[in-house]
């Protein structure tokens, strides 16, 4: 039954084709949107059709842009030696974010998952070996998330670079910052102890 009338209908519709949103988040979207003054409607029509329009992916490191190389390939202060490969451009962002790493990075734009028919051809890691090919590289760290599709993609990633010469190190993982010992799972203890180090 439409209950609404076809445009709000079609409205929820399309916001429930996003990923992780639900029919009330739909619906909830969609009445937001319709209350919004029109100017602000068509500034949110506008930057999305913009954003679909004019981002792509940097031809260097495969990140999200609109500009072709990225800003961090760009930027001449970066230390190009080093290549942190990480699953997604968010991860790129939250790593931006820390303020603590000041080297290159590639996105693979998603991890090996045979379950899901992902391999590596349908990731970027040709690009990734193309790139270290042309760009003298001394360490590529490899941040791909602590589950068992990001170990396979890392796994696979560091046997394909054993032979190159180039030092393929792991991000560590552990306990969180404010986590209490007792709800954390047993793979990430594990993954605490044995990246543990000396306190100085």
């Amino acid at each position: 039954m439409n209950i609404y009338g076809q445009h709000v209908t079609r409205l929820i519709e399309e916001f429930s084709r996003l990923p992780g949103i639900g029919g009330k988040s739909a619906q909830r979207l969609a009445f937001y949107i319709i209350h919004l003054p029109e100017e602000r409607a068509e500034a949110l029509a506008g930057s999305i059709l913009s954003a679909r329009r004019n981002v792509r992916y940097c031809a260097t490191c495969c990140a999200l842009t609109d500009a072709d190389p990225c800003s961090i390939c760009a930027n001449v202060k970066r230390d190009t030696a080093t290549i942190m490969v990480v699953e997604d451009p968010r991860d790129m962002a939250a790593y931006e974010r820390t303020g603590e790493y000041s080297g290159l990075y590639h996105v693979l734009h998603g991890a090996i998952s045979p379950m899901h028919g992902v391999g590596p051809n349908d990731l970027t890691i040709a690009a990734l070996l193309k790139r270290l090919q042309e760009q003298p590289t001394e360490e590529v760290i490899i941040a791909t998330n602590p589950n068992v599709e990001g170990e396979a993609t890392a796994l696979y990633i560091a046997k394909i670079l054993k032979e190159t010469g180039i030092k393929v190190t792991r991000i560590a993982h552990g306990v969180p910052v404010g986590g209490d010992l007792e709800f954390v799972d047993e793979v990430t203890l594990s993954r605490a102890l044995e990246g543990r180090r000396e306190i100085n």
